[in-house]
């Protein structure tokens, strides 16, 4: 029986219909193409007339099937789909295709772009005659969440769950919770301490009956899928009973060894074999570092062990791997700092007195090695000059092309600290200003009110090499001021350098055990930039914070927020519709080669090893074909996108030079004799 099929093509305002002759595209169709019997084109077809346009003419006419050319099906796809449900007609018998994207916005020439318009319609009046009925599926959603990260991100995403009552395993690498932000003095731009406005949060979870913590825990496997994810967490030995421990803080005070911490205090300051990695650490329960325990090195000591009052020092502990089943999961994984010694002109690690941007953090922290005295490295010394270099491995594309957005506002901020602490004269060394939140244009002009300097231009070198008398026993950094087109030397005491933000080390290995992707920088890749930045291509896995790219606190707690409602909304739901244009495998023909199972993007082929074939799990499939142009039996098909279909789009797409094949082809054979 033969379709009905109705066209629309949409002007888009002048997004399409400036370059396309859209009129000519819906006239062509409905006289050209087979089986169209109603063919229209409308200003807006996304607008409320333009979908009732669609609606009336599915039940009037009787339309099987329907094709609207307008913009990107990513955009605009789901709405053309309600629209023919609402009347009656299966969403998958409906095929848009874009004449906006693919052809009005990338060409010039108007008679090329309508030629190419009506191929486009061609191609999907073609293919949409064999699409068929489909069903979307509902799986159940575990109300149980897991977050992989402890930095203020998590934590928000955390709390925010467990406070609409649902139980969240929060997992963090190191033994305590905080990230990063438990490292800072102050926040820019209002100069709240860090601290103090995330210890109360670090706290909330650590109590919290909805949270279970898992600190100093990685996770090792990711399998399952949305609604039902089971994860295997690798619970670190910590040589402490974490049901025995008080954490009195006995066992840190005696431990006779000591070392430099590289990590919370970020080699500025030390801490003992066995430790917590700062007072307001959650849990208050130490950890002891193998490689700097003396029972450890060479069989001797266990003064922890025999001074602890509760006997919960354990030596024998193992590594245990906890198996948890959830419902979602959240990524905030978070940054690590650039290593300013790959930029060996700046001197870091060669001059003393050149320092990172965390290590100044710690340096100026009340809590820090210090006390909160900004002093140079032999302890005393108060520096009366300090210089700021900003874009250290950020916007270079020597090392990181992006902005890391940061910089700028701790740089002004830890200005106004060294204004605020001492009587030293401080230079900021800037490419550009970037001060685009709330309050951050008001706190640099705060910052220039208050005498700090600053100079536009790429510091070049920084070197202990003086010229002059005056540069004896001074840090020079040399510049091109921009602003007056001359080469400067500026002699200072300290130099801090505002290291580029850079994604984890594992990010990528984290993101392949959750099936997500990075961008070529190495940030976790969202579904879309703007209209869905917390959301993976994934379905059931978020990201949120840092993780995703560079930003700021209040962005980074907005995202965290922002993962949980969309987490909350689906488990409040209790089920999750997955889309049905998934692969399938004939099992019967299936060799069991497993090619299909290496190359899914997704993770989403099972082997089944009793019966020797692979299994696709749809609630993991995104139907993206890998599988079935890998496949060598060719046993795997596409939902929606079979050969059948593709191969109809093929020949409508060449409408115009196969008329001529068409015509010769109808003519008789003249056999010569």
């Amino acid at each position: 029986m033969a379709e009905k099929i109705g066209v629309y093509v949409c002007h888009c305002g002048s997004n399409i219909a400036g370059k396309v002759d859209v009129e000519e595209v819906a006239k062509w169709a409905g006289e050209n193409c087979a089986e169209v019997c109603v063919s229209r084109d409308y200003k807006f077809m996304c607008s409320s007339l333009g979908q009732a346009m669609i609606e009336e003419d599915i039940k009037k006419e009787g339309l099987t099937r329907v094709v609207v050319a307008a913009c990107s099906p990513h955009l605009h796809e789901k709405t053309f789909r309600r629209a023919c449900s609402n009347a009656g007609l299966n969403p998958y018998l409906m095929d848009m295709t874009n004449v906006r994207e693919h052809c009005s916005w990338v060409h010039k020439d108007r008679a090329a772009a309508t030629e190419k318009a009506k191929a486009l319609v061609a191609a999907a009046v073609g293919r949409v005659k064999y699409q068929q009925p489909l069903e979307p599926f509902y799986v159940d959603v575990n109300r149980a969440t897991l977050v992989v990260g402890g930095g203020i991100a998590g934590l928000q995403a955390t709390l925010e769950l467990a406070d609409a009552g649902y139980p969240v395993y929060l997992v963090e690498r190191q033994p305590s919770i905080g990230g990063h932000m438990a490292q800072f003095d102050k926040t820019f731009p209002t100069l709240d301490c860090s601290a103090c406005i995330l210890t109360p949060k670090m706290s909330e979870a650590g109590q919290h009956e909805n949270v279970t913590l898992l600190t100093y825990s990685e996770l090792e496997e990711v399998t399952g899928s949305v609604g039902n994810f089971t994860v295997k967490i690798r619970k670190k030995a910590r040589y402490v009973d974490y049901d025995k421990c008080t954490g009195c803080g006995i066992c840190v005070e005696k431990c006779p060894r000591k070392v430099l911490d590289t990590e919370f205090e970020a080699g500025m300051g030390n801490r003992k074999a066995i430790y917590m990695p700062f007072p307001q650490a959650v849990p208050r329960i130490p950890v002891i570092d193998t490689e700097s325990c003396i029972w450890f090195e060479r069989q001797k000591c266990r003064a922890c062990e025999k001074l602890c009052p509760t006997n919960a020092i354990a030596f024998d502990q193992q590594d245990e791997i906890v198996e948890l089943n959830v419902g979602n999961i959240i990524i905030a994984t978070g940054w690590k700092p650039f290593d300013c010694k790959t930029i060996p002109q700046y001197g870091y690690g060669r001059l003393a007195n050149v320092y990172t941007s965390l290590e100044f953090e710690r340096l100026c922290n009340a809590a820090g090695p210090t006390n909160g005295k900004i002093v140079l490295r032999d302890g005393k010394t108060e520096p009366k000059s300090i210089a700021i270099i900003h874009c250290v491995g950020s916007r270079d594309t020597r090392h990181n092309p992006y902005c890391s957005g940061i910089c700028c506002m701790a740089s002004l901020k830890f200005g106004h600290l060294v204004l605020e602490k001492t009587q030293a004269q401080v230079y900021s060394f800037y490419i550009d200003i970037r001060a685009n939140q709330k309050n951050y244009e008001e706190f640099y002009q705060r910052l220039l009110g208050e005498g700090m300097h600053f100079v536009r231009g790429k510091v070049s070198e920084v070197t202990d090499a003086a010229r002059l008398p005056s540069e004896q026993g001074k840090l020079i950094v040399q510049c091109e001021d921009t602003l007056i087109g001359k080469q400067q030397r500026f002699p200072v005491d300290m130099v801090i350098l505002m290291g580029a933000l850079e994604p984890q080390a594992d990010a990528r290995e984290l993101g392949l055990k959750c099936g997500i992707s990075c961008s070529m920088d190495g940030w976790y890749t969202e579904r879309h930039p703007k209209l869905d930045p917390v959301a993976t291509m994934t379905d059931g896995i978020f990201v949120a914070g840092v993780c995703q790219g560079p930003k700021d606190i209040p962005a980074s707690v907005a995202q965290g927020a922002a993962a949980a409602a969309r987490v909350s909304g689906m488990i409040t739901k209790g089920k999750v519709m997955i889309e049905p244009v998934v692969a399938t495998i004939n099992e019967e023909a299936c060799s069991g080669c497993k090619i299909c199972n290496n190359m899914c993007p997704y993770n989403a082929i099972e082997f089944l090893e009793d019966r020797g074939v692979s299994h696709v799990i749809t609630a993991l499939c995104k139907g993206c074909g890998t599988c079935v142009s890998a496949c060598p039996a060719g046993v795997i098909t596409g939902a929606h996108f079979n050969n059948q279909q593709v191969g109809a789009e093929i020949e409508g797409a060449l409408w115009d030079a196969m008329q001529p094949a068409s015509a010769a082809a109808s003519e008789p054979e003249t056999v010569a004799v």
